[in-house]
């Protein structure tokens, strides 16, 4: 990398790390996102395509069951069946449970109920989505069909109703799409009580509403900790509700839980800084001059090492000289580099990451007077 390079990959911008942010703003040193590929909208008529990293559970094929069985305590085959590439609830035959097992997560899962209305209330087309097995996101046909509110279509069933009713006709396939952050626990503690947020058709009903224990039938649950992963549960009710594009995507683990964030603790930001300091100078020993210099003072930073700190204070004296020995014809010419090092020195000096009697610094401030480089023109 070359000093430009590292100048303009964002070093000696943005506020430093602090005790509980280990990246300065705009830090290029903070790992870039990974790519994952969109996929594609659902129709009526045809399923969307999944995002490129989603784990699928269900997308229309009949072999697909497999990946379900029973609830059943003896874990039996599920007797629900695939039926015109949908996932149909067989009703009286018990809820059906996914193979694989996951925690926090974004999920996404369609349903629709029959075209034909029967019931009323919570006898429509009654199912429900559980995640982990734990808490139910409600499965409901209530289109013009009032019941409970914490018993509607997307409520958090006995926590929390939908903020709106997003529903189309029956016999019209919903779209639920759910994230989901389980309760964390530690020591016999509640430290993150987890929670949910849904859209249903696209409409958010459920704004990261708190879990407060998962909640249940007639009984208000409380806080209580939760496995680390667990298996989406479909509900029968006694209704031939049918399913189908069921996938999800795992999230990160929260800052609480050892996950890497923007806020973390003391602890935490202590030992991340000393990584990207760590992998910073490693980088820098694959430069030479001006960006290996550039890199060693970037890493004091984010952690302080006297080797670090005595080769980039020796690296920068050496880059000073070197501009004050270039003849004053060809001086000018490294105008850029000069700035850039003022600038680089100054925001070390301004976050006391250097003194700010700091030899080099005095120097190149005195240069660039000197030559009328900082003169706005």
């Amino acid at each position: 990398m070359t000093a430009s390079a590292t100048q303009a990959a964002g070093g000696f911008y943005g506020d430093p790390p602090d005790a509980t942010h280990p990246w300065a703003i705009h830090d290029m040193n903070r790992p870039q996102p990974p790519r994952v590929e969109p996929g594609s909208f659902s129709t009526q008529d045809k399923p969307g395509i999944p995002p490129s990293d989603a784990i699928i559970l269900f997308s229309g094929k009949a072999e697909e069951i497999a990946k379900w069985q029973s609830d059943k305590p003896s874990g039996e085959a599920t007797k629900w069946e695939v039926k015109d590439g949908a996932l149909q609830c067989v009703p009286g035959s018990g809820y059906i449970r996914s193979k694989e097992e996951f925690g926090d997560c974004q999920l996404h899962i369609e349903w629709a109920a029959p075209s034909k209305v029967e019931g009323d209330s919570q006898g429509r087309s009654n199912s429900g989505v559980f995640l982990m097995g734990q808490v139910e996101v409600q499965v409901l046909d209530n289109y013009n069909n009032p019941t409970y509110p914490d018993g509607f279509a997307a409520s958090i069933y006995g926590i929390n109703p939908p903020m709106a009713n997003a529903l189309r006709a029956p016999g019209e396939w919903q779209t639920y799409d759910i994230i989901f952050r389980r309760p964390i626990f530690k020591d016999g503690q509640e430290v993150d009580p987890g929670y949910i947020t849904v859209f249903v058709n696209g409409v958010c009903v459920q704004d990261h509403t708190r879990l407060e224990g998962g909640g249940g039938h007639m009984k208000r649950s409380s806080p209580r900790p939760f496995p680390e992963k667990g298996p989406l549960k479909l509900q029968d009710h006694g209704n031939p509700v049918r399913y189908r594009n069921i996938w999800y995507r795992p999230l990160p683990k929260r800052a609480i839980e050892g996950g890497e964030a923007s806020l973390m603790s003391s602890e935490a930001t202590a030992a991340k800084r000393a990584s990207i300091a760590k992998s910073i100078r490693e980088d820098a020993s694959k430069l030479q001059g001006e960006a290996r210099m550039y890199r060693l003072l970037e890493s004091l930073c984010y952690a302080e090492d006297a080797s670090a700190r005595n080769e980039g204070e020796k690296l920068a004296a050496d880059f000073i000289a070197s501009l004050r020995s270039t003849p004053a014809e060809k001086l000018e010419a490294r105008k850029g580099e000069g700035m850039q090092f003022q600038k680089a020195l100054n925001y070390l000096v301004k976050f006391k990451l250097l003194p700010a009697d700091f030899p080099a610094r005095q120097q190149i401030d005195q240069l660039v007077k000197e030559r009328g480089w900082d003169s706005k023109k």
